[in-house]
């Protein structure tokens, strides 16, 4: 048994892209003050020194598997892990999506909590088997009760207190610190520095509809303040449709795409408003960093965004420009007093459940994780 003074926990990560390296920060920062050494491994992507810095982990390595590699059985990569598992007492292995949570079942011994971050990840029936075949081993998080949910219904023989949420969050004050005031942000951008400005960040696909945004922007624009714009930061596949779309509009004089803007949570003081329009996210990291800004957030009321912004946000119905609008314009005319109230609001939220106290409180309360520590 690995003794109190040496304990250790491994966390598995496929890659440090997009939002991942910092939920490796969050998952590592769980274990400040409990006693326990957090080796961090990365399945994919070059080993970088930058990377290893911002994981808050006592030991960073990275695998550096092509993501060819880790296709089919991924028979290296359980060889790899297997080794790094072998030369260290692991108490556990916290694994973040499918692929890592397969590899460590299969590499080691250790119980394993799987991190999922997304919908559909048990739709398979080969991955369901799989994880009916690791019970025992296995445990699961989703990153909100949607995902969590959804993981229940594709795995309806599993005890719900294997099945749990534990929330993404945010390390509000060092955001707090990093942000860039509202005139400076907009200069940085390239915004008109007067202009009553609605932003979205995200990427342009299907997922995100931005197409509702648009189509909502415009039939809000005659009620909105003169000179309103609306700010889209992100690429994808959708961008030249969506620019046509808001030629079709006639809004196209009042969009500015943006395009992929580096650390842009840097920049959310620019904004007015952050409106949220995807189709069921499953979280929606960027809504804690519009709160963060103090900037009053509209979302779709389905998915983990409706826990999100519930009671301190606006909500709409996914789709529905119509109702896009309204949450719009009854934005545009809140008072300083009133957007004061609500960034008190949303700070209150983000430090009771969404702040990294809050939720490494939850995840030393979660029944499967006690049991593990009482083991160890």
């Amino acid at each position: 048994m690995t003794s109190r003074s040496e304990r250790r926990v491994l966390q598995f990560c496929h890659g440090y892209d997009g939002p991942f390296l910092d939920c490796a920060r969050q998952y590592a920062s769980l274990f400040q003050g409990r006693g326990y050494q957090v080796t961090t491994v990365f399945l994919t992507g070059r080993a970088d020194p930058a990377v290893a810095a911002g994981c808050a982990s006592d030991e960073v390595l990275f695998l550096e598997f092509s993501s060819k590699a880790v296709r089919g059985l991924k028979l290296g990569a359980i060889a790899a892990l297997r080794k790094i598992a072998t030369q260290r007492r692991f108490a556990f292995c916290i694994a973040h999506r499918f692929k890592p949570i397969y590899v460590a079942l299969l590499a080691t011994g250790l119980p394993v909590i799987g991190v999922h971050h997304a919908f559909g990840d048990y739709e398979r029936k080969g991955r369901r088997l799989f994880a009916n075949l690791f019970s025992r081993r296995l445990s699961l998080l989703g990153v909100s009760n949607a995902v969590r949910d959804d993981m229940r219904r594709c795995l309806p023989g599993w005890p719900a207190e294997r099945i749990q949420t534990l929330y993404n969050r945010i390390d509000v004050a060092a955001l707090h610190a990093a942000l860039l005031p509202r005139q400076a942000a907009r200069q940085a951008l390239g915004l008109d520095a007067q202009a009553w400005i609605v932003g979205n960040v995200g990427r342009l696909h299907p997922d995100k509809d931005q197409a509702t945004l648009l189509r909502g922007f415009a039939q809000a624009l005659p009620q909105l303040p003169a000179g309103a714009r609306l700010a889209v930061l992100g690429k994808g596949r959708l961008e030249q449709p969506l620019k046509a779309l808001a030629v079709e509009l006639g809004i196209a004089g009042q969009v500015d795409f943006l395009g992929q803007v580096a650390d842009a949570r840097r920049y959310f003081a620019a904004f007015d408003v952050f409106a949220l329009s995807s189709d069921h996210e499953p979280f929606g990291m960027v809504l804690l960093e519009a709160m963060v800004a103090g900037v009053p957030v509209a979302a779709t009321a389905c998915g983990g965004a409706l826990e999100v912004v519930e009671g301190v946000g606006e909500l709409f119905p996914l789709g529905d420009a119509g109702q896009l609008a309204a949450v719009l314009q009854r934005l545009a005319v809140m008072d300083q007093a009133q957007r004061d109230a609500c960034a008190s609001a949303m700070h209150q939220r983000l430090q009771q459940r969404f702040s990294d106290h809050a939720v490494r409180e939850a995840f030393w309360q979660l029944a499967h994780v006690k049991a593990l520590e009482a083991a160890h």
